[in-house]
């Protein structure tokens, strides 16, 4: 399955995924959020050199496993089933949190209920009433990591963005997100702003309408 440059089409989450796969640099050290960003594996092979860490103890995670692949004592954070890839390791929990505490990964990807044109991220908690919170790892890994990525849908359920200009849920981490995908569009958080870097089937005038900011276009 392959995602081309201002798709036609507004993308699937494994779409999306394959855009995120190629964006990851050879060579580095990633961890994958659970939801959206789980698909990510799904998309990198050995050639592309990127080493999968999972905060459940594991350096050198795999795509899914499928049928007979599956082993029940092999999961990522997510719970879901996955395989190994040559030379990984197996840890203590704490282990792996010090890894991400302590700025030993180049890169996270994790999802997220709001963006702000800040870069600010909340993906922990909606702040409402009788909501229930999902602490995880997210706030280690959005400080930790050199670089966070976000994938989620660019609209709520209701078709409110969730690329907002202040966010008003409580924040997992402050200036951390670089980038934002989308099944709309790729944007950049920038200091003069929010780059649009490429749109999947909108246009640059109708996706600033949907977004209560602004919008720079691609440069």
């Amino acid at each position: 399955m392959s995602a081309p440059q201002n798709s036609d089409h507004a993308l699937s989450p494994e779409e999306l995924a394959e855009v995120v796969a190629r964006d990851i640099p050879a060579g580095a050290y990633v961890n994958l959020g659970i939801g959206q960003p789980t698909l990510v594996s799904n998309y990198l092979s050995p050639e592309d050199d990127v080493t999968l860490h999972t905060e459940n103890g594991m350096l050198g995670m795999g795509a899914e496993a499928k049928d007979d692949e599956v082993d029940p004592d092999l999961i990522n954070a997510g719970k879901i089933p996955v395989v190994e890839t040559e030379g990984c390791s197996y840890f203590h929990h704490a282990d792996s949190f010090a890894m991400m505490r302590g700025g030993h990964l180049d890169c996270c990807v994790l999802g997220a209920f709001q963006v702000d044109q800040k870069g600010n991220l909340a993906n922990w908690h909606t702040g409402k009433p009788g909501a229930i919170p999902a602490v995880g790892g997210a706030m280690d890994l959005a400080t930790g990591a050199k670089q966070t990525f976000v994938m989620m849908t660019l609209q709520t359920k209701k078709g409110q963005s969730k690329l907002v200009a202040e966010c008003d849920m409580p924040l997992t981490g402050v200036g951390c997100v670089s980038r934002i995908y989308t099944d709309k569009a790729v944007f950049l958080i920038e200091e003069d702003g929010v780059r649009v870097r490429e749109t999947f089937g909108i246009g640059f005038d109708e996706l600033a309408e949907l977004i209560d900011i602004e919008l720079k276009p691609a440069g």
